[in-house]
C-alpha cells in the first residue's frame, strides 16, 4: 500500500516508516521539521530496505495536501504531527490548538476530497486524565485532561468520532500511546528533538554523557511506592509494530476502533533511572523539583482489547529500553547535536 505519514520524521514516526517499509509499502512523508531532522531520514531507508517520498511542510497548508493526495494517492494516512510537551502547552495554549486542531481538520479535508479512507491516530493515554483509576482501560470516560496537549487530543478523537460518522466508508484507529522510549536496537535511530528534550529518556542519556549537569526529577511525593510518578513506558518498536497491526485492522473494516499501545506495568521514575544506570554503568547526578502541572501520579495501561483485537502486545523490557537509549546516545552524534 502507498500510506502518508505526517510527522514521519519524528521520534515515534520515523520507527513507524521503518516497518512500513520492511514490510514493502510505499511511504510517503510530511514533517515540517519543527521538532525533528531531515537526517533521519538516511537510517530510516537503510534500515526499512527502501526509500521514503519525503516532503517538507506543513499540514495545514491545504493546496501541498492537495498536491500530495493527487500525485500519491496515498491509501492510508498514519497521523503523527502535532505539538506535544505537556509544560509547553500550558504556557502555549493558543499554539497547540492552531497546529493541533486547524492542522488535523485540514488534513481530513484533504483526504476526504481525495478519497482516502483510511487513518490511523497517534493520540494519547493523556485523554483518560486525574480521575480515572488505573489501569486505563478504552470503554473510560475521556474528556476531563489535565493540559491543553491532552486536550486537543481528546477534541481530536471526538473530531474524528463525528467525521466518520458522516463518511460512512471511513475506517478510523485511535492508538492511545503511554510513555514511549528507546531507540532502535541499531543504533541508528531514536529519539533526537530539537533543543532541549522534554521526555526523561533523552534527558537521561544527556546526562549520563556529560551533557547535562544533572537529572532533573520532577514530582517526589505522588502517592507512589518512592514518591515519583509511575508510567507505563514502551519501547519504541513495540509501538511502531502496534502501528502495522492497526493499519492491517482498517483495511477493509469501517468506523472507528481504540486502542491502548502500553506494557500494562507501571514503573516509577526512579526505577527506570536505576535501570538506566545498571546498563551503562554511569551514576547519574539528580535534583529533586515540584511535580509539573498537569501531571499525575500513576499512569498505566490495560492492554487487552490489543492483544485480544489486533494480536498485539509489547515484547521489550525496560531494560531493553535503557539499553538500546544508550547505544543510540553513544553512537548517533549527528542526529542528536
Amino acid at each position: 500500500m502507498k500510506i502518508l505519514v505526517t510527522g514521519g520524521t519524528g521520534y515515534i514516526g520515523s520507527h513507524t516508516c521503518v516497518e512500513l517499509l520492511k514490510e514493502g509499502h510505499a511511504v510517503v512523508i510530511l514533517d515540517n521539521l519543527r521538532n525533528s531532522k531531515a537526517a533521519v531520514l538516511e537510517p530510516v531507508a537503510a534500515l526499512g530496505g527502501g526509500t521514503p517520498v519525503f516532503v517538507e511542510g506543513d499540514m495545514r497548508d491545504r493546496p501541498l495536501l492537495d498536491s500530495i493526495f493527487a500525485r500519491h494517492a496515498p491509501d492510508a494516512v498514519i497521523h503523527f504531527a502535532g505539538l506535544k510537551c505537556v509544560p509547553e502547552s500550558i504556557l502555549n495554549p493558543l499554539d497547540y490548538y492552531n497546529t493541533n486542531l486547524y492542522g488535523t481538520v485540514t488534513l481530513l479535508e484533504a483526504m476526504q476530497a481525495a478519497g482516502c479512507k483510511n487513518f490511523v491516530f497517534s493520540s494519547s493515554a493523556t485523554v483518560y486524565g486525574s480521575k480515572n483509576s488505573v489501569p486505563f482501560h478504552e470503554e473510560m470516560p475521556t474528556g476531563t485532561a489535565t493540559n491543553p496537549y491532552g486536550t486537543t487530543k481528546i477534541m481530536i478523537e471526538q473530531i474524528l468520532r463525528d467525521y466518520a460518522a458522516a463518511q460512512p466508508a471511513a475506517s478510523i484507529c485511535l492508538l492511545r500511546y503511554f510513555n514511549p522510549v528507546g531507540a532502535h536496537p541499531s543504533g541508528k535511530l531514536g529519539e533526537s528533538p530539537n533543543g532541549v528534550p522534554n521526555n526523561i529518556m533523552p534527558l537521561i542519556a544527556d546526562v549520563a554523557r556529560g551533557r547535562l549537569p544533572a537529572l532533573q526529577i520532577t514530582g517526589t511525593d505522588f502517592e507512589t511506592p518512592d514518591g515519583t510518578g509511575v508510567r507505563d513506558y514502551i519501547h519504541v518498536v513495540d509501538l511502531a509494530l502496534g502501528h502495522m497491526k492497526a493499519l492491517e485492522k482498517i483495511c477493509g473494516s469501517t468506523g472507528v476502533s481504540v486502542y491502548n499501545l502500553g506494557t500494562g506495568k507501571g514503573v516509577s521514575v526512579l526505577e527506570l533511572v536505576r535501570a538506566f544506570e545498571q546498563v551503562s554503568g554511569v551514576t547519574l547526578p539528580k535534583v529533586f523539583a515540584p511535580c509539573r502541572p498537569g501531571d499525575v501520579a500513576v499512569c498505566y495501561a490495560d492492554t487487552s482489547k490489543a492483544a485480544r483485537e489486533l494480536g498485539w502486545k509489547a515484547q521489550r523490557s525496560v531494560d531493553d529500553m535503557c539499553r538500546d537509549t544508550w547505544n543510540y546516545s553513544r553512537l548517533r552524534e549527528d542526529l542528536i547535536n
